[in-house]
């Protein structure tokens, strides 16, 4: 498969919540296969490849799938990641691959992680800590769609490029969402970073990295760097006031002025020069983005977008064409690239037929 052109966001797929963990017998045999697959793609194309590979969120569904995991469940994400993770132990150096983070607290270490590595490698942590907490922030806070981010796993190279995968939860429907993030395309973090979105459902989503939201953007850092903190929070006590249609996407009803006081001052105080320096700030979270677009649509005519970023339907149903059919010549061209991958490894017989058959089994069900 060539290298991904154009915009810079890989993909976003939607999946059903499930619980539990995969079971000891099971991650073993996933943790071998993944190093096996890891290691003939990383000796035969080099460790850029592999970064590709994961931001695909079709290669990363099939390869989820080969290993053993269900298509369609939240787990897929976690497990494949914690897979690699833990199948390149010990060699990533000779691999030149390296991966940071993972689920719930361990996502939290991937700053120290980063910063170990790359004290080991002679590389500057500052670029790829900085891409880890903005790529993070953005799927967070800028895309308000109502998934939280539980799952952060960064995956880099020795040269300093990197990919991005991870996952929020959303309470009310039971799904999981998965964000993929492919450095090296990267030149805005806050400008339309989406261009293969795959997701199975779709909703009215605050989405400040629009295209359509660059005068909102413009507008909300202006307003933050402009009015006084108390006049916004003036304003924010009018707003709330206020009855909003229903169909509206974003709701005043959890946004309460005064406890936004600190923070909102110190913006002021600090004036970012644009939108993403803004964002980058600490403290500045869901809320006060919500704030400040509330403010900048109600109060100054520039509304943001309130367009979801996910466009095809990924875990179910897409295979029927609705609403959005699957790209069946990237999926296809991915199983095959796995096929090639499976025979060139030093697996058994009796593995390599097993992992064939999966992934056998997985073509039939999606053709």
């Amino acid at each position: 498969m060539s290298n991904p052109t154009g915009p810079r966001h890989t993909g976003i797929a939607n999946l059903p919540l499930h619980g539990g963990q995969a079971p000891p017998w099971l991650f073993a045999r996933m943790v071998k296969l993944a190093r096996e697959i890891t290691i003939v793609i990383v000796s035969d194309f080099g460790p850029d490849e592999m970064l590709q590979r994961l931001s695909n969120p079709y290669w990363f569904q099939a390869f989820g799938c080969l290993l053993g995991f269900d298509w369609h469940s939240s787990g897929l994400t976690t497990t494949l990641t914690a897979a690699v993770k833990e199948g390149i132990k010990g060699m990533e150096k000779d691999l030149g691959l390296f991966v940071a983070g993972g689920k719930g607290s361990t996502s939290r270490k991937t700053p120290s992680e980063i910063e170990q590595w790359s004290g080991k490698l002679s590389l500057d942590p500052a670029p790829l800590v900085y891409a880890s907490r903005m790529s993070a922030k953005v799927d967070n806070n800028a895309v308000q769609d109502g998934y939280q981010l539980y799952h952060h796993a960064f995956i880099f190279t020795a040269r300093g490029s990197w990919a991005v995968v991870q996952q929020g939860m959303n309470e009310t429907n039971k799904y999981a969402r998965r964000y993929h993030w492919l450095g090296d395309n990267v030149t805005d973090f806050v400008n339309e970073p989406h261009s293969a979105i795959l997701s199975e459902t779709r909703g009215l989503t605050l989405n400040l990295i629009a295209g359509e939201s660059d005068s909102a953007r413009a507008t909300i850092t202006d307003i933050a760097n402009e009015t006084k903190p108390e006049n916004l929070l003036t304003d924010l006590k009018k707003i709330t006031t206020l009855s909003l249609p229903a169909h509206h996407p974003i709701t005043v009803s959890d946004i309460h002025p005064d406890s936004l006081s600190k923070i909102l001052l110190s913006v002021y105080e600090r004036q970012p020069e644009d939108f993403e320096k803004l964002l980058g700030l600490p403290g500045v979270g869901a809320k006060t983005l919500r704030a400040l677009s509330l403010i900048s649509e109600l109060v100054y005519g520039v509304a943001p977008s309130y367009r979801d970023p996910a466009r095809y339907s990924f875990a179910h149903g897409g295979k029927d064409g609705f609403p959005y059919p699957v790209d069946r010549e990237t999926y296809d061209k991915s199983i095959e690239y796995l096929a090639q991958a499976i025979n060139k490894t030093l697996l058994g017989i009796d593995e390599k037929n097993q992992a064939m058959n999966r992934l056998h089994r997985l073509s039939r069900e999606e053709s």
